[in-house]
């Protein structure tokens, strides 16, 4: 949060609305003394009087973004950042270890706050686990700025939009033992994982195929056209497509795809041409 408190509020009313249970709420915020923030705060604080929200038990809970014992005012730099990266994710780790469901609304505070918290959502998250956009109308949004308005109206036009996620700590729970570390590293074991998944599928493809399915399958990856294949490997352009049609038909498996969907030579300069670079192209 910045300094809107209303964003919380009206998320907060559209999960109850929808009935979620909602026993606590964190906001996540910069370390700012004083002034804008204070206020905000000070005013969502009155929405829960006695530990309570709209009568029910619910406790609001801050999450000032530290680095060390020092304060982060806000993220101007790549230091700041990270300080911010490890605030969110061990806040978000040690709600997953207490086995809590996490309904995460990326609203209000700075836009970098939000990629940070969705990248740390991917890692923390499970299937149950939900990411949320806060809708809220122009003309609305300014009639309620600096939590003029805390509650919306059915007819104000204010919804949450849930945010498609893949939960990658889930397919690679590896990634998780990173988490203390800095954001480079996390990022670069996630996109060595993931090049593992991909090489793993492409090996299940190759040993599906014939020997000279392979052939044509290795031309395809160094970028050749089917014209191309089909002189370079001294067969017909219609032979070339017949094992095409093979290879993407195994493609399909290997990658999950529906029966149906397009794929095509591009589709095997993408996904093989590193793999056999990477593998000596034995």
């Amino acid at each position: 949060m910045g300094g809107q408190p209303q964003v919380v509020t009206f998320a907060l009313d559209e999960l109850l609305a929808h009935g979620e249970t909602i026993r606590e709420v964190i906001v996540v915020h910069p370390s700012t003394p004083g002034g804008r923030l204070h206020r905000a705060l000070t005013r969502l604080a009155a929405e829960f009087p006695g530990d309570e929200y709209k009568g029910q038990p619910c406790h609001l809970r801050t999450a000032p973004i530290r680095s060390g014992i020092g304060r982060v005012e806000d993220i101007r730099t790549e230091s700041d950042a990270d300080a911010a990266w490890l605030t969110i994710h061990e806040l978000l780790g040690t709600l997953k270890a207490q086995g809590r469901r996490i309904h995460l609304c990326l609203a209000g505070g700075r836009r970098l706050m939000g990629l940070l918290a969705l990248s740390a959502a991917m890692l923390h998250f499970g299937h149950h686990d939900r990411a949320w956009h806060l809708y809220t109308p122009d003309d609305f949004r300014e009639r309620a700025a600096e939590g003029a308005i805390m509650h919306a109206e059915l007819g104000d036009g204010v919804r949450l939009i849930q945010v498609p996620l893949a939960p990658w700590g889930v397919y690679f729970p590896g990634l998780r033992s990173l988490l203390a570390t800095s954001p480079a590293q996390v990022i670069a074991a996630q996109r060595q994982m993931l090049d593992e998944a991909e090489r793993v599928r492409c090996e299940q493809v190759i040993a599906r195929l014939t020997e000279r399915q392979q052939e044509v399958l290795r031309a395809f990856a160094d970028g050749a056209l089917p014209q191309a294949v089909a002189e370079q490997l001294s067969i017909s352009l219609k032979t070339v497509d017949s094992h095409k049609t093979q290879i993407l038909a195994e493609c399909r498996i290997a990658w999950n795809l529906p029966e149906g969907s397009r794929l095509d030579y591009v589709f095997l300069r993408e996904k093989f041409g590193r793999y056999f670079e990477l593998m000596g192209a034995v």
